[in-house]
């Protein structure tokens, strides 16, 4: 976490990271339990091609990813989710904690652009980051937009 800290006062953005007792494990959870739309929560998932890995900030009310669209937008042939155990290796993080800054490539869900701020990983279970949408473009090498 104190990697991260140091990472958003670097970029100087404004944020805030919210603890909570227990992890959060569903944007449903996350939108209950913050008070706000389930659009606002940002999980960050791990992709694997062969072009290498990508994580991906998706707005909660997507719902189920559609690889194929987004494997098109990459323009990789093999497009996957990550195992729990590669996004163990790859970021440190566990399955439901990755953080919404990380040094893979990374796609962001243009859905979150509807909102200040958005709520995600901050690489430990129990804490959140609270950001707007714009600075995930400061912190992360982009590399595409999903609409």
């Amino acid at each position: 976490m104190d990697n991260l800290k140091a990472i958003l006062q670097e970029k100087g953005v404004q944020y805030e990271i919210i603890h909570h007792e227990k992890q959060i494990r569903t944007a449903q959870e996350g939108a209950d339990y913050f008070g706000i739309e389930i659009g606002q929560t940002a999980p960050t998932l791990v992709l694997k091609s062969e072009k290498g890995y990508f994580a991906m900030i998706v707005s909660g009310n997507r719902g189920r990813v559609n690889l194929e669209e987004v494997s098109d937008i990459l323009e990789c042939n093999q497009l996957k989710m990550a195992t729990p155990k590669e996004v163990q290796q790859i970021t440190g993080y566990t399955v439901g904690s990755v953080s919404l800054v990380l040094s893979l490539p990374c796609i962001v869900d243009r859905g979150l652009f509807y909102y200040p701020f958005v709520y995600g990983g901050t690489g430990e279970p129990a804490s959140t980051l609270k950001i707007a949408p714009n600075d995930l473009e400061k912190l992360n090498q982009v590399v595409a937009f999903w609409d």
